[in-house]
């Protein structure tokens, strides 16, 4: 259970971080590094907690946060402007496992609204299936079959059998050049690269604090709901501190952050891991030791997934993220009231327009609070 939870955890998510650094602005080279470091941290963090907690406490990058990253594209200062948000989201996220009113104060952000905006991150990532489709149907309808006829079956293996066959699409419909598999034995040797970040406000707005919400809101309180679900009790300050500090750890090699798992999480916690719930914390170890392995092969992957039209691994990550965009939709509009507000946090996120270098994510959550608030106070003055 421990390797596959590794393998889905790392296939099913990995072009949605490579797509997300380079969208903001990391090189080849450095999106391999911070998907090394990503890997490796969250492997480690996962053996550290597991064992100290005897809990199948299972940890994953921040998938949501990096489609996040996908929607906001490169800020004034490039990659080293974002490597300055990654380390301040793994300062705060750190501040709200120690400091209770920080932590609820993001519980109090209304769900509907970080569910909203959510959904607007994700959206532009969920039309990638269909451009890879527009762009060459040979190419990309097998890749969206492939998702869809395993997912018939079994809906934990779609993804990977997407990637399976975007493998298949690029060995046998690209045409690749002479030499170009080469270098992949060298991309084999771990090769992590430190970037220098840089502080600025448009970091703050644009990278860190979204970030922060979407990871909280959307990995580290979920994981603790399913920990629960499972009949544990985790101590939630402690295991939100812990992946902050591993946050902090991969940030400066180009991570941009880890968190507790929600999906994956699951798996490690349920029945299938072990029949005996006081031994199913080894499921989670045994998951952090293969994600150390898979991060640190981590520039092979990158470097064969480069030989691709970047439409195709897009869609890859697009089919990874329909689920969540579906939840997030869902539980952005269920509630009527403040079902505008939450329409407007996701239009204004969905559009993907930035205003005085921000991105359209912090626009989009204070246009819908300001609208949530004026819509309280009208129905508290009518009252």
């Amino acid at each position: 259970m421990g390797l596959l939870t590794a393998f889905v955890g790392f296939a099913s998510s990995f072009a949605v971080v490579l797509h997300g650094l380079t969208g903001v602005g990391a090189t080849e080279a450095q999106a391999a590094s911070g998907l090394m470091a990503l890997s490796v941290s969250m492997g480690v963090c996962a053996i550290v907690l597991s064992v100290a907690t005897r809990l199948p406490v299972s940890i994953a990058w921040s998938t949501p946060g990096a489609a996040l990253l996908a929607s906001s594209g490169a800020v004034e200062g490039g990659f080293a402007t974002a490597v300055g948000g990654f380390i301040v989201c793994a300062v705060l996220i750190v501040i709200a496992g120690l400091w209770k009113p920080l932590g609820r104060m993001v519980a109090a952000i209304p769900a509907a609204l970080a569910n909203a905006m959510l959904a607007g991150v994700l959206i532009g990532l969920c039309f990638a299936p269909v451009k890879a489709i527009a762009f060459n149907p040979w190419l990309g309808l097998p890749i969206v079959l492939a998702w869809v006829v395993v997912g018939s079956l079994n809906r934990l293996y779609a993804v990977p059998a997407a990637l399976a066959a975007f493998v298949a699409v690029l060995a046998f419909g690209v045409d690749i050049p002479a030499g170009a598999f080469a270098g992949l034995a060298e991309a084999l040797l771990p090769k992590p690269e430190i970037i220098p970040p840089a502080f600025t406000f448009a970091g703050l707005v644009s990278i860190a604090l979204p970030l922060f919400i979407v990871t909280m809101a959307s990995q580290n309180i979920p994981g603790i709901a399913v920990l629960k679900v499972n009949h544990y009790e985790p101590n939630p300050g402690p295991l939100f501190a812990t992946t902050g500090l591993f946050s902090l750890l991969s940030a400066p090699f180009g991570g941009h952050a880890v968190n507790l798992a929600a999906i994956t999480a699951a798996m490690c916690a349920g029945s299938d891991a072990h029949p005996d719930p006081a031994k199913r914390y080894w499921a989670a170890i045994n998951a952090g030791v293969f994600y150390v392995i898979f991060g640190l092969a981590a520039g092979a992957v990158t470097a064969f997934v480069s030989l691709a039209p970047p439409i195709l691994i897009q869609a890859v990550a697009g089919l990874a993220l329909i689920s969540a965009f579906a939840n997030s939709a869902l539980n952005a509009f269920k509630e009527i009231d403040g079902r505008e507000a939450a329409a407007v946090t996701f239009l204004v996120t969905a559009s993907g327009v930035s205003f005085a270098g921000i991105s359209g994510a912090f626009w989009g959550l204070l246009a819908g609070g300001l609208m949530l608030a004026l819509s309280r106070f009208t129905a508290k003055r009518k009252a």
